[in-house]
């Protein structure tokens, strides 16, 4: 075989069952030469597909006609590919829809039931989390006692950030509990594990790192998934809601602790508080009922929402 007119390539994607059968068929369609193709698992559940060629390559002279026959190639896998991934059907209902507006100075212009969604606390915040006056003034102490976790129980801090909740949740579960402290930025888990390992409690938190619309919680896994001052910072509110509410076991409990929106002398910015009414207005559109909100905290709601049975 004559080197200059050979074409080599080697490509490793992440495809879907669908994808990857109809771009196989359609690359041993069109393609009635030498090649080799492999596709196999990632743990993810997606396909990896590693792809090895070489071919001898007729239009190694005539570089429009290699051009004209690629074209083909797209073309005719894009049919494939259409013809056999399955149709995307929207189940969210017509008034959880996503809207675009206005950008206020601390939200990002995106809407949800009327609500602008706000900025995302970075990583660089942490020291805020960890101030010495906190638990003074957000009585943290009353929220973990309205949480009425168990020894043994497998929970989730989700927007974990540093962990002040995680570490504090790992004691009251046990060495039989389990938490899974969930960030969507990497720096947070590295600060926060450090944070577990000086507690004592490493071996019973489980960082995850999630992604702006799943939190990537095991199924049916948890008796609460706590969220402290996260939910309204939340992208994609709806895919959130709907994932956690799956990682939850039948009659476990969705807590969400809030700046009480409905008070102005609140001191923290509007975008960052939330109404009781506007939290069972979101939550209307899942499969929870509002059990109640404990009011034994200064500044902050606690809304307790319960997954059915």
């Amino acid at each position: 075989m004559n080197p200059s007119l050979t074409q080599r390539g080697q490509g490793v994607f992440c495809l879907n069952e669908a994808t990857a059968s109809a771009l196989r068929k359609t690359f041993n369609a069109l393609t009635p030469f030498k090649g080799s193709g492999r596709f196999s698992f990632e743990r993810t559940g997606s396909f990896r597909s590693e792809l090895n060629v070489e071919r001898p390559d007729p239009f190694g002279h005539f570089p429009a006609a290699r051009s004209a026959v690629f074209a083909l190639f797209l073309l005719a896998a894009a049919h494939e590919v259409a013809a056999a991934a399955p149709a995307v059907v929207d189940s969210r209902p017509a008034e959880a829809r996503y809207a675009t507006g206005r950008r206020t100075r601390d939200g990002i212009g995106k809407y949800y039931f009327d609500r602008e969604i706000s900025q995302v606390m970075g990583h660089l915040g942490a020291g805020w989390l960890e101030r010495s006056e906190r638990e003074q003034e957000e009585r943290t102490d009353l929220l973990l006692e309205a949480l009425r976790l168990q020894p043994g129980d497998t929970v989730a801090d989700v927007g974990a950030g540093s962990g002040y909740f995680t570490w504090r949740m790992a004691r009251r579960v046990g060495p039989n509990g389990v938490v899974h402290a969930v960030e969507i930025q990497q720096e947070f888990l590295e600060l926060l594990m450090a944070n577990m390992k000086r507690r004592g409690v490493a071996d019973q938190v489980r960082p995850v790192l999630g992604a702006v619309d799943d939190p990537r919680l095991p199924e049916a896994s948890c008796d609460v998934i706590l969220l402290v001052d996260v939910y309204h910072e939340f992208e994609h509110p709806f895919e959130m809601a709907r994932a956690m509410i799956r990682a939850l076991k039948p009659g476990g409990r969705l807590v969400l602790v809030e700046y009480r929106g409905e008070d102005p002398e609140v001191p923290i910015k509007p975008l960052h508080k939330m109404t009781e009414a506007q939290v069972r207005r979101e939550f209307s559109v899942h499969p929870v009922r509002f059990e109640r909100n404990v009011n034994v905290l200064p500044r902050q709601h606690i809304l307790i929402l319960r997954r059915d049975p």
